[in-house]
């Protein structure tokens, strides 16, 4: 196997052992809306990591020297996971998990998508791990290009493979969750998102 695909795929792993709001977004949709809605939010996450891709290898020396950039990222990107955490606070009853069987509409798969795309595409800590990428990448002088396209998508495939994953699991989990647990769950959820968004607007504050 290619030695750039390895290393790819270790770093994808590295990246997944990450716990985030990705992570607990991805649990939370497996459990109240099934896996097929949840493999569309990991769509959405997939995207939104294959734009940092682009713009960090093509712009890195831009966006590494762009303070001002990375701190609005971090306000805009606290203030909406502060606004997701919120509604799951106030959200006043949880049904049980979704048998997954049922049909989903196109409005909630489009749902499904945008959150995952903007939970994981405002937070600048993903910029920055996607920077730190490119700048490895470019200190690989003896890489080609079929080399660095092998790396990028082992890390992207890598992430998306262990995102459906996780949200497998935890639909397999979902008849031993009870309406009530859903809801301890939720706001579980509402709190440590709030709390992560808190930390991106500090953490900006701070640059």
């Amino acid at each position: 196997m290619n030695a750039a695909l390895i290393e790819g795929v270790s770093m994808g792993l590295v990246l997944s052992a990450m716990i985030g709001p990705v992570f607990f977004t991805l649990i939370q949709s497996s459990l109240e809306h099934g896996f097929r809605r949840t493999a569309v939010l990991a769509l959405g996450i997939l995207a939104s990591d294959s734009i940092y891709v682009i713009v960090t290898y093509f712009g890195i020396r831009f966006l590494a020297d762009t303070t001002l950039f990375e701190q609005v990222l971090g306000y805009v990107g606290g203030l909406i996971l502060i606004g997701f955490g919120l509604i799951s606070l106030v959200k006043k009853r949880a049904d049980r998990p979704s048998t997954g069987g049922l049909s989903i509409s196109k409005i909630k798969k489009r749902t499904a998508f945008a959150k995952g795309f903007s939970i994981n595409g405002v937070n600048p800590f993903v910029l920055l791990f996607w920077i730190s990428i490119a700048s490895l990448v470019y200190l690989k002088s003896t890489w080609v290009t079929s080399d660095i396209l092998l790396y990028y998508s082992g890390i992207l495939i890598t992430v998306f493979s262990i995102d459906l994953l996780k949200a497998f699991i935890a639909k397999k989990l979902a008849h031993l969750v009870t309406p009530r647990l859903m809801q301890i769950l939720n706001k579980v959820v509402g709190l440590i998102m709030v709390g992560f968004g808190i930390r991106l607007i500090w953490w900006a504050s701070m640059n």
